[in-house]
């Protein structure tokens, strides 16, 4: 083993470590100088090599009607924005946009003023040359995300902003860039707002209505795309597309909804209503389906705007409609028939206590009366004498009967806000003053009172009547569709196969036809058709809970089926006011009167042939479009229809093309369209210019009905997948 000679070692040992530690420091000083002196350099580089994943947001779904008319739809809407920042440096460090910016501030100021003129030249000028000297954080001049409009503009305001000098420049050039965002259109205005719903404009989320219930449905699925800096350009690299909303088809029927709104509006603007709040509810009965439903409410400016949707959150003591549920629970049970005698006397009974009494007490009451002439006349004393007298030993008996007859039911609306009915069980040793039952509690409760029932509930209930015992989920929806294609099916949902005894249904359904042709609802009755229904009058607590606060609330209520003989809709009109006079027949009744003429006159069905002058020539208004099919329809017709198709086509397929017509003929004309090329859409029915455009890749949205009047991309250019054309129609 040989000797260790330090002598030669350590003085290596030595040398390797000093060479070590000078690496380390020089390491650290390149990191330092790299850190500090050449840091922007660096920077710059980093900002030229960036990859960023972006959200590609997909398109909301819309909102039709029953018959596939738009009620709610997505079209863009756009915040913009200016980057000062944008666009290469000279060899000197100045910007070379800031000489453009010198020579074309003014005419740029001008051309914003002129497309938006509520802000001035001079401080559009101002505004955009403060944002163009602003320091920001990293000590840089010049504002990277500064709006130019503080509030959201439409596609065509976009495109004239996009036109202007420095503008049209590419994004990373120019610095004009922009936020998109769906924005909810709706063609019909107001009309079933609060049920059709609304968006959070700002924040692009839904606030209520169908809107809010469907809401994961209607949004679709965010896309993923991946943006990569190289130099001073980005490339978009998509990883997943965006997958569009559903669009929701309801069974709102819009001429329905329009009939029943301008009726019960008429009414409360009736001086003698002066009405606070409304509520309309029309209901298909074999399917449920809500073919109106009206909320009103009067505003600060005096005028009636769809603010809450009472039709389904309202609870209140719903008055002489309940009676019918009273009296079906004791027919049912068959503690009485209709010919059962009450002894009214002259309007006024006591009850344990309290006076009872009836609206014509003060001309001396009805006298002897049987059940189903009490219900004609909405008898108070006739009601709770009956149900007080066989259910005052057992309340619990009458209580478990109103569950059964489906008056309590809970529907599980699809809506954000519905209340299900409140209707207490007997308990005598709570200390709970609004749920102590008293001796009273029975009798009041047998006419409406002492319970909170919302009107959606109580049209339900009379739909049950109508539909022979069968109650009916309310339903609002009735498909879910995608690309055109019905995806998923809301079949109707049947709550109570039987509410009573087939025979009580039947007794029920004449009582409430005779309350209409010969009782208190005359009113809400009509000549061409038989109606059967209830009136109903409460008065109802003020906003502090008092029913003795000066002025006197009422809830006036008719709630019935149409044709009688025949049931086809279920109605129920509530309103709310103050002071007399107050009539739930002689006001509400006349709503109801209004909506099931209006409702029966649109299912008439007549024969062209009825209207038509043998001795003249009818030759019908053909849209433009799929000219194949025109034709086809105009041969069936035996109208006689010129050719120029100006060419061949394959068999099978359409051919697109323009109508012109003539005095006793119509000449049908091919235009012809590359598939590259944005097609003239003009004149053409919605169906045809949406199935002309979207086999082009261009995504149409449609605004009003009819024909198509104007379209936002100019026929004749160059069509790209993705592009959204807004139609005009009329």
């Amino acid at each position: 083993m040989s000797k260790f000679k330090s002598d030669k070692v350590m003085p290596r040992y030595f040398a390797i470590a000093v060479v070590l530690t000078l690496i380390g420091f020089a390491v650290v000083g390149k990191a330092m100088y790299i850190m500090t002196a050449k840091k922007s350099y660096w920077t710059q580089v980093a900002d030229r090599l960036k990859r960023d994943s972006v959200s590609v947001k997909p398109n909301r779904g819309n909102i039709l009607s029953c018959d596939g008319q738009l009620m709610a739809s997505s079209i863009p809407q756009y915040k913009i924005y200016m980057d000062f920042q944008a666009g290469a440096d000279d060899s000197i460090g100045v910007r070379k946009r800031d000489s453009i910016w010198a020579e074309k501030i003014d005419s740029i100021a001008y051309e914003l003023n002129q497309i938006f003129p509520s802000r001035s030249f001079e401080d559009f000028r101002d505004y955009l040359m403060a944002g163009k000297r602003k320091v920001t954080k990293n000590g840089k001049t010049g504002a990277r995300h500064w709006p130019i409009w503080p509030r959201r503009i439409d596609y065509n305001t976009f495109c004239e902003v996009r036109k202007l000098p420095i503008f049209r420049e590419p994004i990373y050039k120019g610095g004009f860039h922009w936020e998109e965002f769906n924005s909810r259109n709706h063609p019909f205005g107001t009309l079933a707002q609060r049920t059709v719903g609304a968006m959070f404009g700002a924040k692009d989320s839904a606030k209520n209505g169908l809107e809010l219930s469907f809401d994961s449905l209607l949004r679709g699925t965010n896309g993923l795309m991946h943006r990569r800096k190289v130099l001073n350009k980005f490339m978009d690299i998509p990883v997943q597309s965006p997958i569009d909303g559903y669009d929701i088809v309801t069974t709102i029927d819009v001429g329905m909804q329009d009939l029943a709104e301008r009726a019960l509006i008429d009414e409360l603007k009736d001086p003698q209503v002066n009405g606070e709040m409304g509520v309309a509810i029309l209901m298909e009965v074999k399917t449920g389906d809500i073919k109106a439903i009206v909320n009103m409410t009067r505003g600060a400016d005096g005028e009636y705007h769809e603010m809450v949707n009472n039709a389904i959150s309202y609870r209140c003591e719903p008055g002489s409609v309940f009676k019918v549920a009273s009296f079906l629970v004791a027919l049912d049970d068959g503690v009485v028939d209709t010919s059962f005698v009450i002894h009214t006397g002259s309007g006024v009974m006591e009850m344990h206590g309290r006076p009872m009494k009836d609206h014509n007490w003060r001309r001396g009451g009805y006298q002897d009366i049987n059940v189903a002439r009490a219900l004609e006349v909405s008898s108070n004393i006739g009601v709770s004498y009956v149900i007080d007298k066989f259910y005052g030993s057992n309340p619990t008996k009458y209580v478990q009967g109103l569950y059964r007859v489906g008056i309590h039911e809970d529907l599980k609306l699809p809506l954000v806000g519905y209340h299900p009915p409140y209707i207490r069980m007997p308990d005598t040793k709570t200390t709970d003053r609004t749920k102590y039952w008293s001796k009273t509690t029975l009798p009041w409760m047998s006419i409406g009172y002492e319970t909170q029932i919302a009107p959606i509930n109580t049209v339900t209930f009379y739909n049950a009547i109508a539909n022979n015992g069968k109650m009916m989920q309310p339903r609002f929806v009735k498909q879910l569709m995608k690309d055109g294609q019905v995806v998923k099916e809301f079949e109707p949902v049947v709550l109570k196969n039987r509410i009573a005894k087939p025979q009580t249904i039947k007794m029920m359904q004449t009582i409430l036809e005779h309350v209409v042709s010969q009782g208190l609802g005359r009113k809400a009755g009509s000549k061409s058709f038989k109606v059967a229904g209830k009136t109903g009058t409460a008065q109802v607590a003020d906003q502090y809970g008092s029913y003795h606060s000066g002025t006197t609330r009422y809830w006036l209520s008719f709630a019935g089926f149409f044709p009688a003989d025949d049931p086809r809709y279920t109605c129920i009109v509530c309103i709310k006011k103050s002071g007399l006079p107050a009539s739930g027949g002689g006001m509400s009744g006349v709503v109801f009167h209004h909506i099931a003429e209006g409702v029966m006159a649109q299912n008439l069905k007549r024969s062209v042939e009825d209207a038509r002058d043998t001795t003249s020539i009818l030759v019908p208004d053909v849209k433009n479009g799929n000219i194949l099919a025109a034709n086809d329809v105009l041969q069936g017709l035996g109208i006689k229809a010129n050719h120029d198709w100006g060419g061949s086509y394959v068999e099978g397929n359409p051919v697109w093309g323009i109508a012109r017509k003539d005095r006793d003929n119509v000449t049908l004309t091919h235009v012809k369209s590359g598939k590259n090329i944005v097609p003239n859409v003009i004149d053409m029915g919605a169906s045809d210019a949406v199935f002309l455009l979207e086999s082009r890749g261009i995504k149409a949205r449609l605004k009003g009905r009819g024909k198509v009047k104007s379209q936002s991309i100019h026929a004749g250019g160059e069509a790209k997948q993705g592009m959204v054309c807004e139609l005009i129609l009329e």
